[in-house]
Protein backbone atom coordinates (compact mmCIF):
# COMPACT_ATOMS: atom_id res chain seq x y z
CA UNK A 1 0.00 0.00 0.00
CA UNK A 2 1.44 3.35 -1.02
CA UNK A 3 0.41 6.89 -0.22
CA UNK A 4 0.00 9.67 -2.76
CA UNK A 5 -0.46 13.41 -2.35
CA UNK A 6 -3.28 14.94 -4.39
CA UNK A 7 -4.98 18.33 -4.77
CA UNK A 8 -8.74 18.80 -4.85
CA UNK A 9 -9.97 22.36 -5.29
CA UNK A 10 -6.53 23.57 -4.25
CA UNK A 11 -6.42 21.65 -0.98
CA UNK A 12 -3.92 18.86 -0.45
CA UNK A 13 -4.82 15.35 0.69
CA UNK A 14 -2.71 12.29 1.45
CA UNK A 15 -4.51 9.19 0.19
CA UNK A 16 -3.66 5.53 0.72
CA UNK A 17 -3.50 3.64 -2.54
CA UNK A 18 -3.10 -0.05 -3.38
CA UNK A 19 0.22 -0.71 -5.07
CA UNK A 20 -0.06 -0.43 -8.84
CA UNK A 21 -3.28 1.63 -8.73
CA UNK A 22 -1.74 5.09 -8.52
CA UNK A 23 -2.74 6.14 -12.05
CA UNK A 24 -6.31 4.95 -11.54
CA UNK A 25 -6.60 6.83 -8.23
CA UNK A 26 -5.10 9.97 -9.78
CA UNK A 27 -7.65 9.77 -12.61
CA UNK A 28 -10.45 9.45 -10.05
CA UNK A 29 -9.10 12.43 -8.12
CA UNK A 30 -8.93 14.41 -11.36
CA UNK A 31 -12.60 13.62 -12.06
CA UNK A 32 -13.61 14.68 -8.54
CA UNK A 33 -11.55 17.87 -8.75
CA UNK A 34 -13.06 18.76 -12.13
CA UNK A 35 -16.62 18.11 -10.94
CA UNK A 36 -16.11 20.12 -7.74
CA UNK A 37 -14.46 23.04 -9.55
CA UNK A 38 -17.31 23.21 -12.08
CA UNK A 39 -19.87 23.41 -9.26
CA UNK A 40 -17.80 26.00 -7.37
CA UNK A 41 -17.25 28.06 -10.52
CA UNK A 42 -20.99 28.10 -11.23
CA UNK A 43 -21.08 30.44 -8.22
CA UNK A 44 -24.23 29.23 -6.50
CA UNK A 45 -22.62 27.08 -3.80
CA UNK A 46 -19.59 28.05 -1.73
CA UNK A 47 -19.38 25.44 1.06
CA UNK A 48 -16.75 22.82 0.21
CA UNK A 49 -18.77 20.03 1.85
CA UNK A 50 -21.87 20.83 -0.17
CA UNK A 51 -19.83 21.03 -3.35
CA UNK A 52 -18.37 17.61 -2.52
CA UNK A 53 -21.82 16.09 -2.07
CA UNK A 54 -23.11 17.52 -5.34
CA UNK A 55 -20.00 16.31 -7.16
CA UNK A 56 -20.29 12.83 -5.63
CA UNK A 57 -23.94 12.53 -6.58
CA UNK A 58 -23.27 13.74 -10.12
CA UNK A 59 -20.33 11.35 -10.57
CA UNK A 60 -22.41 8.44 -9.24
CA UNK A 61 -25.34 9.45 -11.46
CA UNK A 62 -23.11 9.68 -14.52
CA UNK A 63 -21.60 6.27 -13.81
CA UNK A 64 -25.06 4.66 -13.76
CA UNK A 65 -26.54 6.56 -16.73
CA UNK A 66 -27.24 4.83 -20.01
CA UNK A 67 -24.46 5.38 -22.51
CA UNK A 68 -26.79 7.20 -24.89
CA UNK A 69 -28.10 9.67 -22.31
CA UNK A 70 -27.34 13.30 -23.13
CA UNK A 71 -24.54 14.91 -21.15
CA UNK A 72 -25.47 17.51 -18.58
CA UNK A 73 -23.70 20.01 -16.40
CA UNK A 74 -23.01 19.10 -12.76
CA UNK A 75 -25.66 21.44 -11.39
CA UNK A 76 -28.45 20.76 -13.91
CA UNK A 77 -29.29 17.20 -12.84
CA UNK A 78 -29.92 18.02 -9.20
CA UNK A 79 -31.93 21.19 -9.64
CA UNK A 80 -34.74 19.74 -11.75
CA UNK A 81 -37.28 18.44 -9.24
CA UNK A 82 -38.51 18.73 -5.69
CA UNK A 83 -37.66 15.07 -5.08
CA UNK A 84 -34.05 15.66 -6.09
CA UNK A 85 -33.86 18.71 -3.84
CA UNK A 86 -35.30 16.81 -0.87
CA UNK A 87 -32.82 13.98 -1.41
CA UNK A 88 -29.97 16.46 -1.70
CA UNK A 89 -30.95 18.26 1.49
CA UNK A 90 -31.04 14.94 3.33
CA UNK A 91 -27.61 13.99 2.02
CA UNK A 92 -26.18 17.41 2.86
CA UNK A 93 -27.50 17.18 6.42
CA UNK A 94 -25.95 13.74 6.79
CA UNK A 95 -22.63 14.93 5.38
CA UNK A 96 -22.60 17.94 7.71
CA UNK A 97 -23.12 15.61 10.69
CA UNK A 98 -20.28 13.31 9.63
CA UNK A 99 -17.89 16.15 8.85
CA UNK A 100 -18.60 17.79 12.19
CA UNK A 101 -17.20 14.68 13.88
CA UNK A 102 -14.43 13.88 11.40
CA UNK A 103 -13.28 17.35 10.39
CA UNK A 104 -11.91 15.98 7.09
CA UNK A 105 -13.35 16.08 3.59
CA UNK A 106 -11.60 12.91 2.45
Amino acid sequence: MSQIEVQIMGQGYALACPDGSEERLEAAVSNVDLAMCKIRDAGKIKARERIAVLAAINIAFDSTSPADAPASTPTEDLNTSAASNAMLESLLKRLDEVLAVDGQLL
